[in-house]
């Protein structure tokens, strides 16, 4: 079977994958979407090895999910903190599917480390469902994935 080339296929699914596919690119995503901003606040939370970090912040930059600003703090030197763009803004709803899956089928005995709420009002949550024409929200087993035509 040949390999499938992210830059040139047609399934969005491919193309995603190549920008955030990998571990720690989505949990770079998550912690963004969570509020953290800078190099030290990404490694101190996730534990990731700093080359592995430069890297995936790179690439995250380089394709349009953040957006790398200059900073300094008095008295340091010139650092850079990274913010989602509305590209990356827009991942909320694959880490939020993907959340949601993992409490329903693979839950954990503790409780969850996050969850989504409306933002103006953190007690209230949310929850991803696919939405018809009329506005009514789907099953999963009502949704069917086909080929375009």
């Amino acid at each position: 079977m040949p390999a499938i080339d992210p830059l040139t296929s047609r399934c969005q699914v491919v193309r995603t994958l190549d920008v955030i596919g990998e571990k720690w690119s989505l949990l770079l995503v998550r912690d963004a979407l969570r509020g953290r901003t800078t190099y030290s606040e990404f490694r101190e939370s996730l534990g990731i090895p700093t080359d592995v970090l430069s890297t995936r912040l790179a690439k995250l930059v380089e394709r349009g999910v953040l957006e790398k600003r200059a900073y300094r703090a008095e008295g340091s030197r010139e650092r850079f903190s990274y913010h989602l763009t509305e590209a990356g803004q827009g991942l909320a709803l694959v880490v939020g599917a993907m959340a949601q899956w993992g409490e329903t089928y693979n839950p954990c005995d503790g409780a969850s480390s996050s969850r989504f709420v409306e933002a103006d009002d953190r007690d209230a949550a949310v929850g991803i469902s696919f939405i018809d024409g009329s506005g009514r929200a789907l099953t999963p087993t009502e949704v069917a994935l086909v080929p375009r035509r």
